[in-house]
């Protein structure tokens, strides 16, 4: 059970220092515990909170990061540098860019033995608001009791699974070669509000753009058996050559989607992929597939559907852009 613990550290012309510390016993040995910590890249699969993290710079001990993150509701971005170490089974981070109301936040996880196979898990965060605003600490504390809570559940549960990780998570691609410009590519994807119209497969779509640059959508996809399912997503463009996202809702045999749209220049077009990584619901496979189904069979129901859905978009992207240069 997560615990929080807040108190002022501090009271001098500066913001004050406002300190929270959550924990939670975890059923697994440290090493399995801190593999989890210390993938800052498999975030986003494995924690709700997090949409997508960009490795800015990375050493064996010391990586430089850029996360976004739902916060309060809110899609928030930030830069961090974290010092890892395997030994003591220890992460510590610093955000360099914070994102208002935060002025300032560094913080630790710390994986200690608990006994029989057993590990303690530690999350402290240190942090100041802007101008020392009351609302501003209110909402920041509110942030980190909600996503602490979230990513200590999610890495108790990761690594008491940790040997089935590799059977339940998945990452696969899908690629066409464009003959025509990369904008234009880019265009049809960012513009998901036109997919209704432009992409069979999509029977309902609903766009918000608050922050330019990232959008919350709403989508009803068909399938090939004819079934409608729809998810909820958060997007992310990196300058016009990627787009990131993350299912904030997923279908059923699903508990995590993440993805991305890239664009690479071939030639005289532009290749462009569709990356999807994925973690399988397990107890869910049986209700969809059938009594008899496997992990293996939902694997490859999942592959084969999104697949088929993103192959169709890419061609049809495609098409937009060889229209438009031709």
């Amino acid at each position: 059970m997560a615990q929080t613990d807040q108190r002022r550290l501090a009271d001098t012309a500066e913001p004050a220092v406002h300190h929270t510390s959550h924990t939670v016993l975890v059923q697994a040995p440290p090493e399995a515990v801190y593999a989890i910590v210390s993938d800052v890249a498999q975030w986003p699969l494995r924690f709700v909170p997090n949409v997508h993290v960009e490795h800015l710079e990375r050493t064996a001990t010391t990586e430089r990061i850029r996360i976004w993150a739902t916060a309060n509701g809110e899609v928030r971005t930030w830069i961090s540098r974290r010092e890892l170490d395997p030994v003591a089974h220890r992460v510590v981070f610093r955000q360099e860019v914070s994102s208002p109301p935060v002025a300032a936040m560094r913080g630790e996880w710390i994986i200690t033995p608990a006994g029989d196979g057993a590990s303690h898990l530690e999350l402290t965060h240190d942090f100041q608001a802007v101008d020392d605003d009351p609302a501003g600490v209110e909402w920041i504390t509110r942030a980190t009791d909600r996503n602490s809570a979230a990513e200590l559940d999610a890495v108790r549960e990761l690594a008491e699974g940790y040997a089935r990780l590799g059977e339940l998570e998945l990452t696969f691609e899908d690629s066409v070669h464009v003959d025509g410009a990369s904008d234009d590519v880019f265009d049809f994807l960012y513009q998901a509000q036109e997919w209704p119209a432009r992409l069979p497969h999509v029977d309902r779509l609903e766009l918000t753009e608050d922050v330019p640059g990232i959008q919350v959508m709403a989508m009803d996809t068909r399938t090939a058996d004819g079934s409608v399912h729809t998810t909820r997503s958060i997007r992310v463009a990196l300058g016009r050559e990627r787009i990131v996202y993350k299912q904030t809702e997923v279908p059923a045999l699903m508990t995590a989607h993440t993805g991305e749209w890239s664009l690479v220049p071939a030639g005289d077009g532009v290749l462009v992929t569709s990356r999807h990584s994925v973690t399988i619901r397990p107890d869910a496979v049986p209700g969809v597939l059938g009594e008899n189904a496997t992990v293996a069979d939902a694997r490859a129901f999942v592959q084969r559907a999104l697949s088929t859905n993103s192959t169709a978009t890419l061609r049809h992207a495609r098409a937009y852009a060889e229209a438009r240069r031709g």
